[in-house]
């Protein structure tokens, strides 16, 4: 087995994406006008699409023995580490319905799964982290994530990721718990709003870190390195169909990157690209690129910072 450069600990799921012509005022009915089941969840997004891209990775999370055997074939057939993958009895697996407007506004129902509740299994999974150079914790239960944290803090370097949960999950006590343990931030700029509120600032670039990423959509993103902001643009995409995932696989890529050894600001471009090329096929891991398409897209960006 081979040594992991990336531990990602996030959400295993099915997702059910549809699109509508409008979404549908209280107690009336839309039409869907597409739907498709496909395997999501931010562990599996960022993971996968890592692995894909050519960066040894780790993904450690929980499923239920509902897992689906084509989906589990398809994450292990992207050359992930997986012995800390595991099957547990008391949970389902998680699922997400996402319906999208012609607009690209999203909104998604989500059912936790196991990995909202990994402090009720009782197993620890730490094994990869303590042996990867970077490791990203995103969706899933606070307390656990955090406890995790103490155990390998000066192993590898840790990055918090709240993600959608930066709402309704995370709260004062565990994000601040979060950034004492951890060394990066990655958030979008609707998340920032929550957490800039935990974090008692006023910017989300005023956390104290090395790293804080914040992502914009179609703005593209702004970064803190080592208490430098720069801002990175948004990578053209040849055409717009799904948004779903883009900010998971913008992380796979910065990671990628990273271990390909370009640079922190060079690694957040690469990360943009990667994401342009999601948004133009339905679901997060259906248009992946090879590292190749990524840095002939990427090119005349890399120029403008270079």
């Amino acid at each position: 087995m081979s040594q992991p450069f990336l531990s990602v600990y996030g959400h295993v799921t099915v997702d059910q994406i549809m699109t509508v012509r409008k979404f549908p005022a209280d107690n009336t009915t839309e039409d869907i006008v597409t739907k498709m089941t496909t395997l999501g969840g931010t562990g599996t997004n960022i993971a996968v699409a890592a692995a894909k891209l050519g960066c040894p990775t780790a993904l450690c999370a929980f499923v239920g023995n509902d897992f689906p055997g084509m989906y589990e074939k398809q994450i292990r057939e992207s050359g992930l580490i997986m012995d800390e993958f595991l099957h547990v009895d008391k949970y389902e697996t998680s699922g997400a319905i996402v319906v999208n407007d012609p607009n690209m506004v999203q909104k998604v129902v989500f059912y936790q799964g196991p990995q909202g509740f990994a402090d009720d299994i009782g197993i620890r999974l730490t094994s990869n982290a303590k042996k990867s150079k970077y490791t990203h914790f995103c969706t899933g239960q606070p307390s656990y994530y955090i406890s995790l944290m103490d155990d390998i803090r000066g192993s590898t370097s840790i990055a918090i990721d709240p993600a959608q949960e930066s709402h309704r999950i995370w709260n004062t006590e565990w994000f601040t718990k979060a950034l004492e343990r951890s060394d990066s931030l990655f958030c979008n700029n609707f998340e920032a709003e929550s957490l800039k509120k935990y974090a008692g600032v006023g910017d989300i670039m005023d956390i104290d870190l090395d790293l804080v990423v914040c992502t914009q959509g179609a703005e593209g993103s702004l970064a803190k390195i080592n208490g430098e902001r720069i801002a990175i643009p948004a990578v053209k995409a040849d055409r717009v169909a799904d948004p779903t995932g883009c900010g998971d696989t913008y992380r796979a890529g910065f990671y990628t990157a990273l271990c390909k050894g370009f640079d922190i600001p060079e690694a957040l471009t690469l990360a943009s690209t990667v994401s342009s090329f999601v948004v133009q096929e339905t679901g997060a891991l259906t248009n992946i690129p090879t590292w190749d398409m990524v840095l002939e897209r990427a090119e005349p960006y890399l120029r403008e910072i270079g």
